[in-house]
C-alpha cells in the first residue's frame, strides 16, 4: 500500500443526502498501474459486468462520465487521489478503502484482479465502514507535500553515499572522522590522501552538491510556510519543531477539524501501541506505524532533541525524562516514542487554538509545598 498519497483519516460511511440520486449499482475498481479491473453489482447484488480498462483519465471518463450515479469502491494507492477526484466530479459516490484494513484482499487464497474487484464491490455494498474509508488531500496540499518528500529523498540518497564512502575507506584499513552529514564532504576531503582520495573525489563532489540542494529546500520550506501556511508559526513555538516539521504536520493532516479530539492524532500517525488483547492476556506491543512515515520520523527526531542535552527545560521534557528514568535502554526508546506522540497531540492543539505555547506551566501551591518538603 502506498501511504504517501493519502491522508489516511478514517471516516464514517459516506451516505448520500436525501436529495442525491439513488444509487442503482456498486462498482469495485481494482486499480493497476496500467490496467484496472472493474466489477459491477446490480441492485440485487449479482455481478452484471466484469471488464478491464486502461488506467487513464480518458478511459475513466469514457466509462463513468455522464452515466447513472454509482457507488465506486477502490483501494488507496498511487493512482487513487486523481481517480477518486475525477469520479466524484462526475457525480459518483467514491469510497477509497484503507488498504491496511482490507485483509480479505491482502491475504486472500485466490488473489487476482477479478476477485479483488468483486470483493471491493461486495464490501462497499454491505457496509462501507468495513473498508475504513479514507479522505485524500486536496491537490494543493498533495503537491506541496510532494515537495517535502523530494527533500527527504535527497537526504536518504546523501546518507546512502556517505555510508558507502565510509565503508570503502574502512576496507582500506582507514577511517573517516565522525562528523555531521553537512560537513562530511569537507572533512573527508581533508582526511583522504593518495589513490583513494582520487577515486572518491567525484563521490564527495556529489555529496557536496546534495548538501547544497538540501539547504536550498530548507530555505524554500521556510518561505512556503510563511506565505502559504502561516498557521505553522504557532507550531514552531516548541523547541525542536522547525519549519519542516511544522509544514509536514499541517500538510499531512491538512484539516485539523477532521479529528474529534487532539489525542486521536497520535493514533492516526501510528505512534500508539498495537492492541492484541484476549481473554487471558494483554501483551505490550510495538507501535502500529500507521499513517505517514516521514512525519513520524520528523516527530521522533523532534522528541530526541527535546530529551537530548540541548533541549530546554519544559513540561514535556520533564515528563519524558521521568519515563526514561524508569528503566534502561528500552525505557529510553519508549520515552522518545511517548514524547513524539504527546508532541503530535500538542501540535494539533496549538494548530486549532493558535494560542501561545507555555513551556512550563505554573504548578499549584500544594505541589510546590510538597516539592519543597
Amino acid at each position: 500500500m502506498s501511504q504517501n498519497t493519502a491522508s489516511l483519516v478514517t471516516l464514517t460511511s459516506d451516505t448520500a443526502s436525501p436529495s442525491a440520486p439513488m444509487i442503482q449499482s456498486v462498482v469495485g475498481l481494482d486499480v493497476g498501474d496500467r490496467f484496472s479491473q472493474l466489477c459491477v453489482l446490480d441492485a440485487a447484488g449479482d455481478v452484471s459486468e466484469e471488464s478491464r480498462m486502461m488506467t487513464t483519465h480518458a478511459a475513466l471518463e469514457k466509462r463513468f462520465a455522464g452515466g447513472p450515479r454509482r457507488r465506486i469502491v477502490l483501494e488507496s494507492g498511487t493512482h487513487s487521489p486523481w481517480i477518486s477526484q475525477a469520479l466524484a466530479g462526475w457525480g459518483h459516490e467514491v469510497i477509497v478503502a484503507n488498504s491496511r484494513r482490507v485483509q480479505l484482499i491482502a491475504k486472500g487464497n485466490t488473489k487476482c484482479d477479478r476477485v479483488d474487484a468483486e470483493l471491493l464491490a461486495r464490501l462497499g455494498r454491505a457496509d462501507p465502514r468495513l473498508l475504513a474509508p479514507i479522505q485524500h488531500r486536496g491537490p494543493q496540499a498533495q503537491a506541496d507535500l510532494a515537495f517535502l518528500r523530494s527533500r527527504d529523498a535527497l537526504v536518504r540518497a546523501r546518507t546512502l553515499l556517505i555510508n558507502h564512502a565510509r565503508g570503502s575507506v574502512k576496507a582500506q584499513g582507514a577511517r573517516l572522522p565522525a562528523c555531521s552529514a553537512e560537513s562530511f564532504a569537507g572533512q573527508a576531503t581533508a582526511a583522504l590522501a593518495g589513490e583513494l582520495a582520487a577515486r572518491l573525489k567525484r563521490l564527495l563532489t556529489i555529496i557536496t552538491d546534495l548538501t547544497r540542494q538540501i539547504k536550498q529546500y530548507d530555505h524554500d520550506f521556510t518561505r512556503l510556510a510563511t506565505k502559504r501556511y502561516p498557521e505553522t508559526k504557532a507550531l514552531t513555538q516548541i523547541a525542536g519543531v522547525g519549519p519542516l516539521t511544522a509544514l509536514c504536520f499541517v500538510l499531512t493532516l491538512e484539516e485539523p477539524a477532521r479529528f474529534p479530539r487532539s489525542r486521536a492524532v497520535g493514533s492516526y500517525l501510528g505512534l500508539r501501541p498495537r492492541k492484541h488483547a484476549t481473554s487471558t492476556s494483554d501483551p505490550e506491543c510495538h507501535i502500529t506505524k500507521a499513517g505517514d512515515p516521514m512525519l513520524r520520523k520528523l516527530l521522533v527526531g523532534s522528541a530526541q532533541y527535546i530529551l537530548g542535552p540541548f533541549g530546554p527545560d519544559t513540561d514535556l521534557r520533564r515528563w519524558g525524562l521521568a519515563l526514561a528514568g524508569r528503566g534502561k535502554k528500552a525505557a529510553k526508546k519508549r520515552a522518545v516514542v511517548a514524547v513524539a506522540r504527546k508532541l503530535a497531540v500538542l501540535l494539533h492543539h496549538l494548530w486549532l487554538t493558535q494560542e501561545d505555547y507555555v513551556p512550563l506551566r505554573p504548578r499549584s501551591a500544594s505541589v510546590r509545598t510538597a516539592a519543597a518538603a
